[in-house]
C-alpha cells in the first residue's frame, strides 16, 4: 500500500497535490506512512487546513492520474520534501 494526502473528513473531494513552477499539478504518493504523517505535522505547522493520510494502491493513484492528465512523483524513504506556503492544490 501507498499513502497520499487528502482534506480531513474530506476524502473524496480531492488529493493534496503540489504545484510546479510550470503550474502543473503533482500527486505526491508516499512509500511510507510515517513520511506522510510527518509531512501532514509540516503541513499542520504551517497552519495549513487539517490533512489526513489515506491508504491508497499505489496503482489506483497512477492510474487516476494518467486518466486526468496529472503528473505524481513517488516519495520514498530516502527522499526529503518539506511543503512550501504557496505550492498546494487538489486534484
Amino acid at each position: 500500500m501507498h499513502y497520499i494526502l487528502t482534506l480531513h473528513g474530506k476524502e473524496s473531494e480531492g488529493a493534496y497535490a503540489v504545484t510546479a513552477q510550470d503550474g502543473s499539478k503533482i500527486l505526491q504518493i508516499f512509500e511510507e506512512r510515517d513520511d506522510a504523517e510527518r509531512f501532514v505535522g509540516l503541513l499542520d505547522a504551517m497552519e495549513h487546513p487539517p490533512m489526513t493520510v489515506y491508504e491508497i494502491e499505489c496503482e489506483q493513484a497512477i492510474a487516476a492520474c494518467e486518466n486526468f492528465g496529472y503528473n505524481y512523483t513517488i516519495i520514498t524513504p530516502d527522499d526529503f520534501v518539506i511543503p512550501t506556503q504557496e505550492e498546494y492544490d487538489y486534484i
